[in-house]
């Protein structure tokens, strides 16, 4: 199949794999997210951005990633109208509010259906479940994997791509089987799974053997053995079973 601006991303994570093609797939989305927030378009200068950002906010952990981006001025801009908004907003709350009566339900589940008796926990609830960077990655996500399963069915070059893969990390692998029974008829369904049920059997069983082998150089028996596929086994050996933060480099033992 002849290559489009939309499967440029889904073969450049197949053949840029490492242990799970939707990681890298993932953090590079991340990353154009940020861009697009910090970068040199300067959207932050843009009043309809901010109020974007401004009712969403952002995640603990992408506005630290803000901030490690090194643009200031850029986050001090985002930060002020979105201040503005918070206070307004704690006003309003402030105005209505009344202390709950007796415990206070469901302060700490994790449902977001959930509400407490507290106005006030509610909103501050509300806006730590909120983040802009990741919706955009979340609708980018799901608008990648969509594309995954049409290149999959009409593709067999592509097909044959996706069986030379390391696998993937157990959360993807997780979410490429739900979208597969979503966007798959019977018989593709199964084939589907004939292969990538024992593709991933089989790295799995790789990634392990690489974490008993860096355990074995440390053996003073073996301090002279070569370190084989191992150097980096933990970080890999991590990121198979719960997915990379992109905000993590490898950590590569050195000879």
């Amino acid at each position: 199949m002849k290559e489009q601006l939309h499967t440029i991303p889904i073969n450049d994570a197949m053949t840029n794999a490492g242990e799970c093609p939707f990681c890298y797939m993932e953090r590079k989305t991340e990353e154009h997210a940020m861009d697009f927030v910090l970068g040199h378009g300067a959207s932050y200068m843009e009043a309809d951005i901010r109020e974007m950002t401004d009712k969403e906010g952002f995640c603990r952990s992408h506005f630290k990633k803000m901030y490690d981006y090194g643009n200031a001025l850029g986050n001090a801009w985002i930060l002020k109208t979105m201040y503005l908004r918070r206070m307004e907003e704690f006003e309003k709350t402030m105005k209505h509010f009344k202390p709950a009566s007796g415990s206070t339900k469901g302060l700490f589940k994790k449902n977001k259906e959930s509400s407490t008796d507290n106005a006030i926990i509610d909103w501050i609830t509300h806006t730590e479940e909120s983040c802009f960077i990741c919706k955009m990655v979340d609708r980018t996500f799901d608008a990648y994997m969509k594309t995954f399963f049409a290149m999959y069915q009409k593709d067999a070059d592509f097909r044959t791509l996706v069986g030379q893969t390391k696998g993937f990390c157990l959360s993807h692998f997780k979410t490429l089987l739900a979208y597969a029974d979503i966007h798959l008829n019977e018989k593709q369904k199964q084939e589907f799974y004939d292969m990538i049920l024992p593709l991933e059997q089989d790295n799995l069983k790789r990634v392990y053997e690489d974490i008993a082998w860096f355990i074995e150089k440390f053996d003073y028996q073996n301090k002279d053995a070569d370190w084989k596929a191992s150097k980096d086994a933990v970080q890999r050996g991590m990121q198979k079973l719960k997915g990379s933060d992109p905000s993590l480099a490898p950590h590569v033992i050195k000879k």
